[in-house]
């Protein structure tokens, strides 16, 4: 046995990686470690706040928390940006705590803070450390739905901190803000933390929900300082300034060390043995992965993008730990929303001091929780965003010593793309947050909800932009605000935050089991059509059903279990209106454009698939069409110019379907987005530009800044699209390049050939294209 003074991770992790049941070793590289930059703690932090610290080891600061810490004592608006472990909280929270415990001690009035994360579990890790220092003066406390009533009354009367999230801020303290009276009056600060995950329409209706915040506070007379912390994002000034209407300064340059880490991407398909020609998915490979790395000695979380996908990768690992009788099975477990908040708490102490010695996990881990001394991370699948990658990466290594993380592709075209061109994540900048706080479609019941807690006038136009009187006087004509002398005023009984949520996508239809009454789950109603239309075969915790009756009207589909022997897959027609052109740019015969566009889609059939992929039949669906506005991002082409390269008339369709996909595969590479959250539309020759059009569009109403960020990126974006496709070894397209999973036409027409000819020539006319 190897001693443990000797012992190497990274070593043993890299070992394990280039046996041959884990397929191809598509690139290995070493990011050098990085030196700390220190500074001293400023004159004014309290004494008794930096005696528990230097105690606790922190007896200087790193450049960037002293630097921070001053800007928001000063009262300037900041958001920092550093990477995983570099002590964001440090830097807001010693002039959040001074102030507090200064008021306190000097009987001056109530001082007070609010502290917003976008998940309890970040918020009670972030009140157990502050806890934890046992501040005299400093009263801290929790507010979410599990605070008891009693308790409530306490926070709002005597609280100094106040820590919660962007949802109760909404739903409780807000429409409730007499009650809260005191602690307006008094608020200093506002911290929003992990702010990168506040993007496309989540984003737009928690910047309203920032705006609102501001407002009620000025009724009060504060004017509180924001202090935003951020992973590593592009322009997280702009991106902060968006989301909290007010100028904000970036704090960028991390002063904290970091030591060195390899990182490995691997490519399943190119396994090599016996079944080298049989797929095997990343969390099949990621399970086996973090078996053997545990078997190792090497200390490993796995993330898995869907809780499903963290069952399936425990499970793997499990069993795998269980063949190899190492004694280590039980060193396995599962970290997923969902769980009780005691379960969660065991599963991070185990992991902490080394009982668990692997454990697969959804972002649920990512946001902040302070684990430290494990040794790899494993991806099974790219996670969205390069700012993600690097805050699980730096789940490993937080004990200064190297660490191992590992990309395995799952069968996407982006994940592809990134195992074969490494330098993309390597030596590129992170994205940008696309987040648009005009939208209409989510300012109009914010702007409802903001009239309920103070009467809007046109004054508001400050907060909420140029739209307040135009949508005010929609919600009148809605019957929901009515107009008097001054302003616009709330009168109905019921809650105006009711109107809206702010993470999901409006009205959804409950799955219900016939025979039991059991709910099995929701789907947004457009989806539904798709999802759960009359004949669907729906699949539930890997448990077949048929879906006997789609109620739209009454929001319920009604399944049956049984597994008829074939799966199911939804056909549709979509179209596009051309509403409004916001940006273009022409070259040649290529013409590119960004604007408002009506998307009209519509379920028209299903087929019924055997298990072998094959047609059994095609049945009719009668569904309502629906429509969508949006923003849309689009390219249109003369005829003669794809013939002189080799698109022949009869393969535009084709080429234009396959460019489409690939085109919406690689999007989220250069903005924060999820692939679900992107939609395509693509023709041969278009009614209202009369060309062959390929568009991409945002799936939220009103838009989610994300086609927008992809036209003002289109260069990068096209050539990395085109990369895809042409390195692609398969011979007429895959899921890996040109096919999409969630098609309504069954991935037909697609032609990778003509694709690559069509993405080349966009190239070709727009590379003199400024952005």
């Amino acid at each position: 046995m190897v001693a443990a003074a000797t012992f190497d991770p990274v070593d043993a992790g890299l070992a394990v990686l280039r046996r041959a049941e884990h397929a191809r070793l598509a690139h290995v590289a070493r990011l050098p470690a990085r030196e700390a930059r220190f500074a001293q703690y400023p004159a004014w932090v309290d004494g008794q706040l930096r005696g528990e610290l230097t105690e606790r080891g922190v007896a200087r600061l790193w450049s960037h928390q002293a630097q921070a810490a001053q800007a928001l004592h000063e009262g300037r608006h900041v958001v920092l940006t550093t990477g995983t472990a570099s002590g964001k909280s440090l830097a807001y929270l010693l002039p959040v705590l001074t102030d507090i415990a200064a008021a306190q001690q000097s009987c001056a009035g109530r001082a007070t803070a609010l502290y917003l994360s976008p998940t309890k579990a970040l918020g009670a890790d972030q009140a157990q450390h502050i806890e934890a220092l046992g501040l005299s003066h400093v009263r801290v406390a929790t507010y979410d739905g599990d605070t008891p009533s009693d308790e409530r009354r306490w926070i709002r009367r005597h609280a100094g901190l106040v820590l919660t999230n962007p949802d109760m801020l909404h739903a409780g303290m807000l429409p409730a803000h007499e009650a809260w009276a005191s602690f307006w009056r008094g608020l200093r600060y506002v911290v929003v933390d992990e702010c990168h995950v506040y993007r496309g329409v989540f984003g737009a209706h928690v910047a309203a929900v920032l705006r609102r915040l501001r407002r009620v506070a000025a009724y009060y007379g504060a004017a509180p300082t924001f202090a935003l912390a951020s992973a590593t994002i592009a322009e997280s000034g702009a991106h902060a300034q968006r989301l909290t209407g007010l100028p904000v300064q970036p704090i960028t340059d991390d002063g904290s060390p970091r030591a060195a880490m390899t990182v490995a991407f691997v490519d399943p398909r190119t396994a090599a043995g016996p079944a080298a020609d049989e797929p095997v998915s990343a969390l099949t490979r990621a399970g086996d992965l973090l078996a053997d790395l545990v078997g190792r000695g090497v200390q490993t979380v796995a993330f898995a993008r869907s809780r499903l996908g963290v069952e399936v990768v425990a499970d793997r690992a499990t069993h795998r730990l269980e063949s190899l009788d190492l004694g280590l099975a039980s060193s396995v477990a599962a970290y997923r929303g969902g769980y009780l908040p005691e379960e969660r708490r065991d599963l991070e102490a185990r992991l902490r001091d080394g009982r668990l010695r692997g454990l697969a996990a959804t972002s649920a881990l990512e946001l902040g929780i302070d684990i430290s001394g494990l040794d790899a991370v494993v991806l099974a699948g790219w996670p969205g965003t390069r700012s993600a990658l690097w805050q699980r990466a730096g789940r490993a290594g937080r004990s200064g010593r190297e660490s191992l993380a590992v990309l395995i592709a799952s069968d996407d075209p982006l994940d592809h793309f990134l195992v074969g061109h490494p330098q993309a994540v390597l030596g590129a900048g992170s994205e940008g947050c696309g987040m648009d706080p005009q939208n209409p479609y989510v300012l109009l019941p914010h702007l409802a909800a903001a009239a309920a807690e103070v009467a809007l006038t046109p004054a508001d136009e400050a907060y909420f932009g140029p739209q307040v009187g135009p949508l005010a006087q929609e919600l009148v004509r809605r019957g929901l605000l009515r107009a008097r002398r001054g302003g616009w005023y709330w009168t109905r009984q019921e809650r105006a935050t009711d109107l809206t949520g702010l993470r999901g996508a409006g009205s959804t239809v409950e799955i219900v089991e016939s025979l039991s009454g059991r709910v099995l789950g929701t789907v947004d109603v457009p989806r539904a059509d798709a999802v759960v239309h009359t004949g669907a075969v729906y699949v539930h915790q890997q448990r077949p059903y048929v879906v006997t009756d789609l109620d739209l009207v009454g929001g319920t589909a009604l399944v049956a279990r049984g597994d008829p022997g074939w799966r199911t897959q939804a056909r549709s027609v979509g179209a596009f209106d051309i509403v409004g052109v916001l940006s273009s740019r022409a070259a040649g015969p290529v013409t590119v454009a960004h604007g408002h566009v009506t998307v009209r889609q519509q379920v028209t059939s299903f087929l019924r698939r055997a298990p072998d992929g094959s047609v059994l039949g095609e049945h009719p669906l009668q569904l309502p069409e629906r429509q969508l506005p949006t923003r849309a991002t689009w390219w249109t082409i003369t005829p003669e110019a794809l013939a002189a390269v080799g698109v022949a008339q009869a393969a535009v369709p084709g080429a234009a379907h396959a460019a489409e996909h690939a085109a919406i595969g690689l999007l989220p590479l250069v903005a924060q987005a999820d692939r679900w959250d992107i939609g395509g539309v693509s023709t041969a020759l278009h009614p209202d530009t009369g060309l062959p059009t390929v568009l991409i569009y945002d799936g939220h109403a009103g838009g989610a800044g994300i086609a927008e960020r992809g036209f003002e990126q289109r260069q990068d974006w096209l050539r990395n699209t085109r990369a895809v496709v042409a390195d692609c070894p398969c011979e007429s397209g895959c899921p890996a390049c040109v096919q999409s999973p969630k098609c309504g036409n069954g991935n037909e027409p697609l032609d990778k050939a003509a694709s690559v000819l069509l993405l080349d020539l966009l190239l070709t006319e727009c590379s003199g294209d400024s952005h």
